[in-house]
């Protein structure tokens, strides 16, 4: 055989390959289970993020009454968390801003999959397939170049948005998923112990008018333990502070890696790689004699 009939075999077998994929939906499959797997991660953090909000809220409200010399005294120690509490309000705000991102890339996924587009691109395969091997077809015409150029146009749009759910989620499984883990081990953690701060942290019990000499001294003495527990407490809002806003951090740069940076490079990549086909001259697809001493 000929080296032009032998790249017109490699040609066409590569696009029946690609129909066969098209038409058996493996691929379809995967990236929509790899897609489900990110929006359902996305969606616990972000639940896990909403309640962080709500126990820290539940701090700041919480007002503390102490007496240590007979003086009363109100503070409220959950103030301490109010810049994490701005820092978590932001986390959820990505947590949904990925969430959304799942949920449109699985939308472009059913769509990409639909009955319709996937008639269209078969069609236009096929109809690459009658111009490839046209009898003595050195040129393409204006009608191939067009029938090139949308059938590869459909491929590669058919199967991108697929690479790029499957791509996702490799990327996550192999560089993030160990930090989202413990990110969100140690969020969920630092939300128990606000929680169990939270409980400790109750009001007193309003003074009894005929209270005796004795429930005075007791309630001072009380009031003045609880004052130290309450130093105890402020340390414990302090280092839950601090990991909060560190893993919350972590948390969102592995969302930000997967649901922006990653797709932002793959389509950059995929507006390419169009580029280039639709520029291209399609010299691979001419067959015949070699143009050197044909007829004009």
């Amino acid at each position: 055989m000929t080296k032009p009939v032998v790249r017109q075999l490699a040609i066409t077998l590569m696009l029946l390959l690609l129909m066969v994929l098209i038409q058996e939906g493996s691929l379809d499959r995967i990236g929509h289970e790899q897609t489900e797997a990110g929006f359902k991660r996305a969606l616990l953090v972000f639940a896990v993020s909403r309640g962080l909000n709500g126990v820290i809220s539940v701090a700041q409200g919480t007002e503390v009454a102490v007496e240590p010399v007979g003086i009363g005294l109100n503070f409220k120690p959950g103030e301490i968390l109010d810049p994490i509490n701005d820092l978590v309000e932001r986390f959820s705000w990505v947590m949904l801003a990925s969430s959304a991102s799942f949920g449109i890339q699985r939308v472009l996924l059913d769509v990409m999959a639909s009955p319709w587009l996937t008639y269209t691109t078969v069609g236009a395969v096929l109809a690459l397939l009658v111009v490839i091997w046209q009898p003595g077809g050195r040129r393409l015409g204006a009608l191939g170049r067009l029938v090139c150029r949308l059938a590869l146009v459909l491929l590669i749009l058919r199967f991108s948005i697929i690479l790029i759910a499957i791509g996702g989620e490799r990327f996550y499984q192999a560089f993030l998923e160990p930090q989202y883990s413990e990110s969100r081990e140690q969020l969920e953690r630092a939300a128990g112990n606000l929680g169990e701060v939270n409980s400790e942290l109750q009001p007193n019990l309003p003074q009894a008018e005929d209270e005796s000499l004795l429930d005075q001294a007791r309630r001072v003495y009380n009031s003045a333990a609880k004052a130290v527990d309450v130093d105890a407490r402020m340390a414990a809002f302090s280092r839950a502070a601090a990991d909060i806003s560190e893993h919350a951090i972590n948390m969102i740069v592995v969302f930000l890696m997967q649901t922006v940076l990653f797709p932002l490079v793959s389509l950059w990549l995929l507006w390419q790689l169009l580029k280039r086909v639709l520029r291209a001259r399609l010299k691979w697809l001419r067959h015949g004699l070699p143009e050197t001493g044909a007829a004009p």
